[in-house]
C-alpha cells in the first residue's frame, strides 16, 4: 500500500509503502530501499517520556517482611518491659545493624526473635534499666542457654561493650514480677517491703559466697520467697511451699530455687546460732521467725560465727597436733581480719592457715592459696577439700568437680614386645585354650628333662 505525501530522503521518490516483514510497521522506498520511517517506537516511545536510572528501582528497597516484623516483636516487648524512648530506639537500631549482618541474615526466625530480645537487653544494660536475661527468655519462651550464645555473638559483632548488672540492682524489677497485694492479709504483701526484704537476703547470701558464679534468678526468687515468709512468719507462710507460692505469685518456678532455698537456710542457721537470746537449736525448720533479728545484726553475727568456728578448729588442731604454736597465729590473724572489715566477704574472713590448709581442688580456688601450695597440688595423693573446713566457701570449692584419672601414654606396639606368663593368662578366654595351653606347657617341660 502506497503511502501518499512521503519522500524518500535519499532518491526523492514518493513511492512509499508498509513494510510487513518485520514484528512492528515499517515505511520503506521501493525504489532504493531506505526505511523512510521506524514507526511508532521512534515518534512515540513506550511508556511515554524516558524514565531515568534514579526514578526506576534502583533506589533503596523496600525492608523485607521478616525486618518489619522483627520489629515490631521489638517495639512489642519494650511496651511489655515499659522502657523509655531512648532505649526502644537504640534496640531497634542495634537489630537494624544486626539484622544485616551475614551471620543472622540466613538464620531461623526464633534466632531473628531472640536476636531482638538481645539487642533490647543490651540497650537496657547500658541505659542502666534493670532487667536480666531470664526476663528475656521467659518474654520469648527461649531456651536461656540460645539467648546467651546470641547475646554474646551480637555483642561480638557490634563491638558493643555493656556493663556488668549486679544482682541487688535488678531485685525490684524482679520483685513486683510477683502480685502478692490482692490476697488476703495473712497472705499479702507490699511489694518496697519485700524488696528490701529480698536486698538484704540478697546482699548477705553474697557475702556467704552462695550468689558466687550462680544464675541470678533461682538466687531472686529463693530471696523473695524466704523474705515473703520472714516478713509475717504465720503458720498459713511458713506451710506454703514454693510452688504454691509461685502459682499465687503468678510466676514461673525454677527448679534450681529449691537448691538456692535450702542453701539460704543453712546459712541462716549458722548465723542464728550465734543469737545470744535463744536457747534451742536453731534449725531451717525454725529459722526463718528469726531472720528479722539475723539481718538486723548481720555483722556481728558474722564475727561472732567465724570466731566460734575457728577456736572450733583452733581445738582440734590442739588435739591433734603436738606443735601447735604455728597454728595459733592463723585464727587471731583472722579474727583481725573479720574486726577490720566486717562487710569483706566470706572467704577472704575466713581464709584459713597455709600449714594446716590442704590445696583446693579446682583452678578458681586456686586464686585463695599461697604460692607454696602449687606444688603440693600437684602431688599423687591429693589432700582433703580445703571448703569443707571453713564457715563459708564458694559452692565450686564446697563441692568441686570430680577430675578424671590420669590415665599413662599408649605407647606404640610392633608386636616384638616380650609377653610375661601373668600377661598370657589375661589372653586365655575359653577352657580349651587352658587345656591345650597347659598341654604345651608339659611337652616343653618333657622335652626339657629328656
Amino acid at each position: 500500500m502506497f503511502r501518499s505525501g512521503l519522500t524518500c530522503p535519499g532518491c526523492g521518490s514518493s513511492n512509499i509503502v508498509d513494510d510487513d516483514l518485520y514484528s512492528q510497521a515499517q515505511l520503506v522506498c521501493t525504489d532504493c530501499g531506505s526505511v523512510v520511517s521506524e514507526g511508532t517506537l521512534a515518534d512515540d516511545p513506550v511508556g511515554g517520556s524516558v524514565v531515568s536510572y534514579n526514578r526506576s528501582t534502583a533506589v533503596a528497597k523496600r525492608p523485607c517482611m521478616n525486618l518489619i516484623k522483627g520489629v515490631q516483636r521489638l517495639k512489642a516487648l519494650c511496651q511489655i518491659l515499659r522502657v523509655n524512648a531512648e532505649i526502644e530506639d537504640q534496640s531497634e537500631k542495634y537489630y537494624k545493624e544486626a539484622y544485616q549482618h551475614e551471620s543472622f541474615i540466613n538464620v531461623t526466625l526464633q534466632k531473628k526473635e531472640i536476636l531482638a530480645g538481645c539487642c533490647l537487653l543490651v540497650s537496657c544494660r547500658m541505659r542502666n534499666w534493670p532487667i536480666t536475661m531470664g526476663t528475656i527468655s521467659c518474654l520469648l519462651d527461649a531456651d536461656f542457654n540460645v539467648v546467651g550464645a546470641t547475646y554474646k555473638e551480637m555483642m561480638k559483632i557490634l563491638n558493643i561493650k555493656a556493663p556488668i548488672v549486679n544482682v541487688t540492682d535488678v531485685m525490684e524489677a524482679h520483685s513486683q514480677e510477683y502480685k502478692m497485694s490482692s490476697y488476703p492479709e495473712e497472705l499479702a504483701e507490699n511489694s518496697k517491703d519485700l524488696t528490701r526484704r529480698a536486698v538484704a537476703l540478697v546482699e548477705l547470701a553474697a557475702d556467704s559466697w552462695i550468689v558466687t558464679g550462680r544464675k541470678p534468678i533461682p538466687i531472686m526468687m529463693a530471696a523473695v520467697y524466704l523474705g515473703w515468709q520472714s516478713l509475717k512468719p504465720n503458720q498459713h507462710r511458713l506451710r506454703m511451699s514454693l510452688e504454691k507460692f509461685c502459682q499465687l505469685a503468678q510466676v514461673k518456678k525454677c527448679r534450681a530455687a529449691m537448691t538456692r532455698i535450702a542453701e539460704m537456710k543453712e546459712m541462716l542457721c549458722k548465723l542464728g546460732k550465734e543469737l545470744p537470746w535463744l536457747r534451742g537449736a536453731v534449725t531451717p525448720d525454725n529459722v526463718i521467725p528469726q531472720v528479722d533479728d539475723i539481718l538486723q545484726n548481720r555483722h556481728a553475727l558474722l564475727r561472732r560465727a567465724m570466731r566460734a568456728h575457728e577456736d572450733t578448729l583452733q581445738a582440734e588442731c590442739q588435739t591433734s597436733s603436738a606443735d601447735p604454736p604455728t597454728e595459733q597465729t592463723a585464727p587471731s590473724q583472722i579474727t583481725e581480719h573479720v574486726d577490720q572489715t566486717p562487710s569483706a566477704s566470706s572467704v577472704e574472713q575466713c581464709e584459713p592457715n597455709p600449714e594446716r590448709a590442704e590445696p583446693p581442688a579446682d583452678k578458681e580456688a586456686n586464686l585463695h592459696t599461697a604460692p607454696e601450695q602449687s606444688d603440693a597440688q600437684e602431688s599423687p595423693d591429693p589432700a582433703p577439700n580445703w571448703g569443707k573446713r571453713v564457715l563459708f566457701a564458694p559452692p565450686c570449692v564446697v563441692h568441686p568437680k570430680k577430675r578424671r584419672a590420669a590415665q599413662p601414654e599408649l605407647q606404640d606396639v610392633n608386636g616384638d614386645e616380650e609377653i610375661s606368663d601373668s600377661e598370657i593368662d589375661s589372653y586365655l578366654r575359653t577352657p580349651r585354650e587352658v587345656r591345650d595351653f597347659a598341654l604345651t606347657q608339659k611337652m616343653l617341660s618333657d622335652e626339657g628333662k629328656s
